[in-house]
């Protein structure tokens, strides 16, 4: 040992100098303090990344799991609607249905009244016709258009080809010079409202 080295060796405290020993004894360099492996150097740049993509993959399945839900919810809820209009179009077709059985049971039974109004101006003969008469039919025409009004119609019968949807037969003339099938009398008149029979018109139909 020189003289020059004395004094540096002075300066070191006793557990450097066990230290700065060891290393000599075993070929290692001492690192002086402070003088560790660098925490933000590329080893930890490495694992920040891995970090990093971790997380990003998890909040991608995240997303894609929160997308498919949404669009199950959306699909359901679509269903949903669809299911609910149709339902309202049909319970809204049913009213209408019983709305119109309603009217025309009303309306069967005021048939009968204007079948004795046609009869008692029928009655009433040609020239007995006087202003009573003309009141009388006056109120027939309301009652007629009264009907109009709700929809019911009279079927068409004499002169018609038979059809028994809309008529009904209680007669046939033999004798009658109209092709067979065709309608020679109408007994009673028939009605119906809208699609619906009311009442079949009775008839007699050639033979």
């Amino acid at each position: 040992m020189t003289a020059e080295q004395t004094p540096r060796n002075e300066e070191l405290r006793p557990d450097e100098e066990a230290v700065a020993a060891e290393a000599t004894l075993s070929g290692e360099e001492t690192v002086p303090a402070g003088k560790g492996p660098d925490p933000d150097g590329p080893a930890a740049s490495a694992e920040q990344t891995v970090t990093v993509e971790g997380d990003v993959a998890e909040l991608t399945m995240r997303l894609e799991e929160a997308e498919s839900r949404a669009g199950e919810y959306l699909d359901s809820l679509q269903r949903e609607r669809a299911a609910f209009q149709n339902y309202r179009r049909r319970v809204e077709r049913e009213r209408a249905e019983q709305a119109q059985v309603i009217a025309g049971e009303l309306l069967l039974k005021l048939l009968p009244t204007l079948d004795d109004f046609y009869r008692a101006m029928e009655a009433v003969p040609e020239g007995e016709r006087n202003q009573w008469f003309e009141g009388i039919a006056l109120i027939l025409r309301k009652f007629e258009r009264f009907l109009a009004d709700e929809g019911v119609e009279e079927i068409p019968a004499l002169g018609q080809p038979f059809d028994p949807a809309l008529h009904e037969a209680i007669g046939v003339d033999h004798d009658s010079e109209a092709d067979s099938g065709t309608i020679t009398a109408v007994l009673q008149r028939g009605y119906r409202l809208g699609d619906r029979v009311l009442r079949p018109a009775l008839v007699r139909v050639a033979g």
